[in-house]
């Protein structure tokens, strides 16, 4: 299997809600003071004068690319790196200028930054490649229209199970959460308190941005009766429990169920999942706001944005990357053929403001001791 980097939202879930409460408490919608104009942006600029300074998770774009980038399009990049959503978002709302012109966020963390004012509005004048993006792309809950944030990957949470182990084909939320006999202390669940809570949630027939008390309640001991049977909470090493057979059934996000070998699958449960989304966000604070563009109509090339597909094995929401797959690609990780309206059936996971410590408090409950 490629390279796959450190899950980009897998941190301590207390870190997150305080992230995101501290950003409640600072109130209000969408802040636009200091965003730049259309007339202040010159689609003419000298790009070679401008310098970029892109935070990514570790793996998650090309090597070469900023080379490449630099060469195509003459502004220097430099790279730097964060390990979970929370890593960068206390560095971008520490007060001060970060340094970051564009940095790569999930989806509600992209909303937070924008209700703040941190963000800048994307000029789409300066972004042609946005017509490569499907039409659904436009219509994420976090951001409609892509107003403040491209999406780059894209992708939903479900079961991937060993045909072999498992005896059967398991398509619910609950064939997780109460195993078959055969099955107990052979399953493991996501820690990271927005996946931990989702089947529950939808097992539930709940939302998964629910902010109800009583909804959470009724999550939160489905959860700890779900623990009985449970082998381990495991949000990186769980396609290495598949194939060893420590496991048989997991939660995984699409792109981390291991299906190169032909025993393991991945099935979205009849109950419903998600639909995650990584973006890309230019900083208000930015100086190089024509180069920030520029970079990301850059990743938009089918040619460039193709590379997450193969070498990270996420969907892109770009019609024309998707296109470039090579057919034995899609053959062992029949995941990525999910069509953007496949994809759009899931919920899409929006800021939770103020309920976020619910969450913290719940998920801490549930994986302690």
């Amino acid at each position: 299997m490629p390279f796959k980097p450190a899950r980009r939202t897998a941190a301590p879930v207390a870190l997150a809600a305080s992230l995101v409460l501290a950003l409640a408490a600072c109130g209000g919608g969408a802040d636009t003071a200091g965003a730049a104009s259309a007339d202040s942006l010159d689609p003419n600029a000298d790009l070679s004068k401008q310098r970029l300074t892109v935070s990514n998770w570790d793996g998650y774009m090309p090597e070469d690319l900023p080379a490449k980038f630099k060469a195509a399009k003459g502004p220097a990049v430099t790279v730097t790196k964060h390990a979970t959503n929370e890593e960068i978002m206390a560095k971008l709302t520490a007060g001060a200028d970060s340094g970051i012109d564009v940095a790569f966020v999930s989806g509600q963390f992209a909303q937070a930054l924008a209700e703040q004012g941190l963000i800048e509005p994307i000029h789409a004048d300066l972004v042609p490649n946005l017509k490569n993006l499907y039409p659904e792309a436009g219509q994420l809950a976090y951001d409609k229209g892509n107003r403040f944030s491209v999406p780059y990957t894209w992708g939903t949470t479900g079961l991937c199970y060993r045909t072999d182990l498992t005896g059967y084909t398991p398509d619910s939320w609950q064939d997780l959460l109460a195993p078959k006999p055969q099955l107990a202390k052979k399953v493991t669940m996501m820690a990271t308190e927005r996946w931990l809570m989702l089947p529950a949630q939808k097992t539930l027939g709940f939302s998964a941005n629910t902010t109800d008390a009583e909804q959470l309640e009724q999550v939160k001991q489905k959860l700890i009766e779900a623990k009985k049977t449970l082998l381990a909470y495991d949000d990186t090493t769980f396609g290495d429990r598949l194939k060893s057979g420590e496991a048989a059934l997991v939660e995984a996000w699409d792109g981390w169920c291991p299906t190169d070998d032909p025993k393991i699958k991945f099935v979205v449960p009849k109950e419903g999942s998600d639909l995650w989304v990584d973006t890309m966000v230019i900083l208000k604070t930015s100086k190089n706001k024509e180069a920030a563009h520029a970079f990301v109509n850059y990743i938009l090339d089918p040619a460039n944005h193709s590379w997450a597909a193969e070498n990270i094995l996420y969907k892109v929401p770009n019609a024309a990357a998707m296109a470039n797959l090579d057919a034995k690609l899609l053959e062992t990780h029949p995941q990525l053929k999910m069509t953007p309206a496949e994809l759009l059936k899931g919920e899409v996971p929006v800021d939770l403001g103020e309920a976020a410590p619910a969450y913290t408090r719940i998920a801490t409950e549930v994986s302690a001791g």
